[in-house]
């Protein structure tokens, strides 16, 4: 039986990483995978949806040459094309991970692990041969799939989950989305910007409804003005697929209707994979579909560790990379601080692009703070305006007293990469006074981050 000193379940961003920083702190270290290197993430999430919205904006610029002063004619789609675009650029990255990991000298395990009692993994292969392997440290880090509802039975076909809506063989020309969270929309932005008639029925009553309500709102207003329909405080009761299409019979304030569509997808959440790989067996406390887990990600039964979805964290990849990283360094014995989650950036991609850290204007007044909120729009940016994308604005929230950065909330173009000045500025305990006095390049869409905040101590020059 192979000994090691740590073996990883799961090779998602949360996995490889956590092979990796084990490897460089001299640890003997296996990851174990049952599909493809990278996990969700890689090959079916973060990176390929990023190429199908690329390929959505560049489209979007044709459609809207005249707009920039260019004439372009007959610009169209091929729709299979731009599947298979993301495919590769998800094939690619893989085998950049396979690369890292022989660098790395990290063995890779081919098959489904199971945990044992021992601190033991049993793997089984595709042929269905089992081999066990023991190390001294063993890290969980299977991840999450899409979560189904009793009421949306995904079949695949007609009602899917996101792996299958980025891997479609035709285009729908019309398409349900249930649920507005970064999946929900990132998709429905893609397809709308490819011509599907695209609607979103939204549980809640407002679309993205974990960022703050002004982003909500002005997103709403950029998806409705795109031609997408939103239907929010809205449920769907159930399906029905035994036509052509799908037809979902929705609930809203106004009484029952029924949608048709080609498709439907679901994305409401999701399920973490933790079937199947001897938790029970083992005792590990699991509490709402989550392994439940210390500051150092330590569960309750020595030598096993649990890191991203699985745990109760944010489900996001950047979350899950660095608790891999901060679990291994705890092992390795390093002076390490528990990751700050209320310091943890969220970001949604698709057109306008939201980007958030910290708390809301609402949270924040629900606990106590006397507020300090400064607002600046992208339509007085310089850039945003030369750029062609004047929708969105950058939002500060500052505690009056003490001047304490309590959130950071923007919606516009560009701003997944703006976020993290805030994000490190929260980090290094900055005021607002140091960010407004910190320099910002002009033109830039970076300056709204720096207007806004003197927009919060009433110094803001270009309102």
């Amino acid at each position: 039986m192979s000994k090691y000193d740590i073996i990883v379940l799961g090779s998602g961003p949360g996995g490889y990483v956590t092979a990796i920083r084990a490897s460089q702190l001299g640890f003997k270290t296996a990851v174990v995978e049952k599909e493809s290197l990278g996990g969700i993430c890689l090959n079916w999430g973060c990176i390929p949806t990023k190429a199908l919205l690329k390929s959505a904006q560049v489209f979007d610029y044709l459609k809207h040459a005249e707009d920039y002063g260019l004439t372009v004619k007959d610009a169209d789609k091929d729709f299979n094309a731009v599947v298979n675009r993301s495919r590769g650029v998800a094939d690619g990255m893989s085998k950049g991970v396979q690369f890292l990991m022989k660098k790395n000298k990290i063995d890779v395990i081919s098959g489904f692990g199971k945990v044992k009692v021992g601190k033991k993994v049993e793997v089984t292969d595709d042929k269905g041969d089992k081999t066990d392997y023991s190390a001294d440290h063993i890290i969980i880090a299977t991840g999450a799939r899409a979560r189904e509802l009793p009421s949306l039975p995904i079949d695949g076909k007609k009602v899917i989950e996101y792996r299958k809506a980025m891997s479609l063989e035709k285009q729908p020309k019309k398409m349900i989305i249930v649920g507005s969270g970064a999946i929900g929309v990132e998709f429905g932005h893609f397809y709308n910007a490819m011509g599907t008639e695209v609607t979103i029925v939204e549980y809640l009553p407002h679309l993205v409804p974990v960022e703050d309500e002004d982003v909500s709102k002005q997103f709403e207003r950029s998806f409705k003005k795109a031609g997408i329909k939103v239907m929010t405080n809205s449920e769907v009761l159930s399906v029905d697929t035994s036509g052509k299409g799908v037809k979902a019979t929705v609930k809203t304030k106004k009484g029952e209707q029924v949608l048709e569509a080609d498709i439907l997808l679901s994305a409401v959440g999701i399920k973490t994979n933790i079937e199947s790989i001897g938790l029970e067996d083992l005792g590990i406390t699991v509490d709402r579909d989550r392994i439940i887990v210390n500051d150092f990600y330590q569960t309750n039964i020595p030598g096993y560790y649990a890191i991203g979805d699985v745990t109760p964290g944010p489900a996001l990849a950047h979350v899950a990379s660095a608790e891999g990283i901060t679990c291994v360094e705890k092992i390795a014995g390093m002076d390490v601080e528990p990751i700050d989650y209320g310091n943890i950036p969220g970001c949604t991609y698709s057109t306008p692009e939201i980007a958030s850290v910290g708390m809301t204007e609402k949270a924040a007044r629900e606990k106590g703070y006397e507020l300090k909120v400064g607002k600046f729009p992208f339509s007085a940016s310089g850039k945003a305006k030369a750029a062609g994308t004047p929708d969105g604005f950058v939002k500060v929230i500052f505690d009056a007293k003490y001047g304490e950065w309590l959130g950071c909330h923007m919606i516009g173009a560009g701003v997944t990469d703006m976020i993290a000045e805030a994000v490190l500025g929260r980090k290094l305990e900055t005021t607002g006074h140091e960010v407004l006095k910190a320099i910002h390049p002009h033109p830039t869409m970076s300056e709204a981050v720096m207007e806004a905040v003197a927009d919060a101590y009433d110094e803001v020059i270009h309102l």
